[in-house]
């Protein structure tokens, strides 16, 4: 029999670990971003070596379990004499992974502007880096921020991983109550609830934004 009074002390515990969990996908998601953006200027640049660079960590980092990547991070960098936390391990794989799908989502919404954007600001002499940054990815921007906010409703999902390395998320805090009233069932349905509860939310900014880039076309 399900018995959830049990966990009704723990709630207030459990619930510290969505404000951990959020703010780990966020900072995540920003190192994802500016590597992404980085790694998609690389895939349309002119030089063949760093559009080589770009596809290859694309190729390599889609291609892997993100776990794969993680343990890698955490339980194999101390053996070259680098520390790393285990909140630190989290961010740097889930931002470097992150960055492989921004940076195609990115380079995407950049090929989706106009090509006669780029040929007026070349006509009127304006440089590369100038013409990228001002005029095509705050149009490209505009274009994908709704594919940016599922990668972030997807990091929200995938975090639960981190609580294999001891990241104090929503995940690890339900292992931790399990383990004080052997109660996993009830714990881990409370989690599961508020895991879901945070992925409606987020998709329902999601579709307000969408729905206001909508109307500004």
């Amino acid at each position: 029999m399900l018995d959830f009074n049990q966990i009704v002390p723990h709630i207030p515990f459990l619930l510290q670990g969505v404000i951990v969990t959020l703010q780990f996908v966020s900072v995540a998601l920003i190192f994802g971003l500016v590597l992404g953006i980085v790694l998609a200027i690389f895939k349309i640049g002119r030089f063949g070596i760093l559009r080589f660079i770009a596809d290859a960590y694309t190729s390599v980092f889609r291609g892997t379990p993100l776990i794969l990547q993680l343990s890698i991070i955490y339980f194999g960098l101390p053996q070259f004499n680098l520390d790393i936390s285990a909140y630190q391990a989290g961010v740097l794989a889930f931002g470097l992974n992150s960055a492989a799908y921004v940076s195609e989502i990115i380079r995407a919404g950049i090929q989706a502007v106009d090509k006669g954007q780029k040929e007026a600001a070349a006509a009127l002499g304006i440089p590369y880096r100038p013409m990228m940054l001002r005029i095509i990815l705050p149009q490209a921007f505009r274009n994908i921020l709704p594919a940016l906010f599922n990668e972030f409703i997807n990091l929200t999902k995938e975090s639960a991983i981190v609580s294999i390395i001891g990241v104090m998320d929503l995940m690890r805090r339900a292992q931790v109550v399990n383990a004080q009233i052997y109660r996993y069932f009830e714990a881990l349905l409370f989690v599961g609830l508020i895991y879901y509860l945070l992925v409606m939310v987020l998709t329902l900014i999601g579709r307000m934004i969408e729905r206001r880039l909508q109307r500004g076309d």
